[in-house]
């Protein structure tokens, strides 16, 4: 707006400035944004019909409240994973939930959801990569395998740090996983390699204060399978069934706030509320703030080279 404002006041300067030249001069034929021919005008003259190309909110994309409602439920399943996650830690460091019945769990449904992803996907992903099932299956082993060997290492590896930095940086961390998290937006901050990574340390870092080599295995695991596997399945499931989007999410937020209800009544509210925020508090404000906008274009813009 104020590049709008400057220019305009440059041109009305200018058109002031035009009074004083010679009557043949402004006979002239119509000036043109050139600098290679000699029209008879100063280097730094701009005419008034400059601003004649001056368009405002090209390409501008209006946004539907419910569609808006609808795409936000990505940021509260990943809220609601992390949730989960830790829910589950906590659960496993009271001694009311057991590694073992944690792995089991996690693992049954983690097949549950690769025999679903491939009928979702019909096997094109396993085809460009050239994989089969026994691959998978193969990767499946050596990773859970390397885990388990690497246990009773992590379980020791944080034993110098004290209990509070440790607290500190999971929840540094697990912020980091949201705030790099791939919404389905193209922005420079997103990293899935660096969202999965954070949550992976995250993971081995609460493990660390976990009782036995048995529960850093499975909270490690889980920590994989709900950041790095699930993902997949659920952008998998909202391009396939986008029905089933919304019906996920709002599963999601139910787990999480049953699971924190026991632990916290205050937390399971918080996040209750957090998530009706981001779910219409939010769309509605980005509705109510677009007739603000207000972007202009013209020819002081940088060229764009298309293909």
């Amino acid at each position: 707006m104020q590049c709008a404002l400057f220019l305009q006041t440059m041109i009305t300067d200018s058109g002031k400035d035009n009074d004083f030249l010679p009557v043949q001069m402004k006979r002239r034929k119509p000036w043109k944004k050139v600098l290679y021919e000699d029209q008879g005008v100063p280097d730094n003259y701009v005419d008034k019909s400059f601003l004649d190309e001056m368009r405002k909110n090209l390409n501008t994309r209006t946004y539907q409240f419910w569609s808006v409602v609808s795409e936000s439920g990505a940021v509260s399943q990943q809220l609601s994973s992390v949730c989960v996650f830790v829910a589950a830690f906590v659960y496993m460091d009271f001694g009311y939930l057991s590694p073992s019945l944690l792995f089991v769990a996690s693992s049954l449904l983690t097949l549950a959801g690769y025999i679903l992803f491939d009928l979702l996907d019909g096997g094109a992903l396993r085809s460009e990569s050239n994989r089969t099932r026994m691959d998978d299956i193969r990767i499946c082993v050596v990773v859970l395998g390397s885990v388990y060997v690497l246990s009773p290492v992590l379980k020791t590896l944080t034993d110098t740090i004290s209990t509070d930095t440790i607290y500190a940086m999971t929840t540094f961390m697990l912020g980091m996983n949201l705030l790099l998290y791939d919404y389905g937006t193209r922005a420079a901050i997103v990293s899935r390699s660096a969202s999965l990574n954070a949550s992976i340390f995250a993971s081995v870092c609460l493990a660390s204060r976990l009782p036995s080599s048995w529960h850093v295995f499975g909270t490690v695991t889980f920590a994989m399978q709900l950041f790095a596997l699930f993902p997949s399945l659920r952008r998998q499931l909202k391009m396939q069934l986008p029905s089933s989007h919304v019906v996920l999410t709002w599963t999601l937020v139910l787990i999480a706030v049953a699971m924190l209800w026991p632990l916290s009544q205050l937390f399971a509210l918080l996040l209750a509320l957090v998530h009706l925020a981001v779910t219409f508090l939010c769309p509605f404000w980005l509705i109510k703030l677009q007739r603000f906008k207000n972007n202009i274009h013209g020819p002081w813009d940088e060229a764009v080279i298309e293909e």
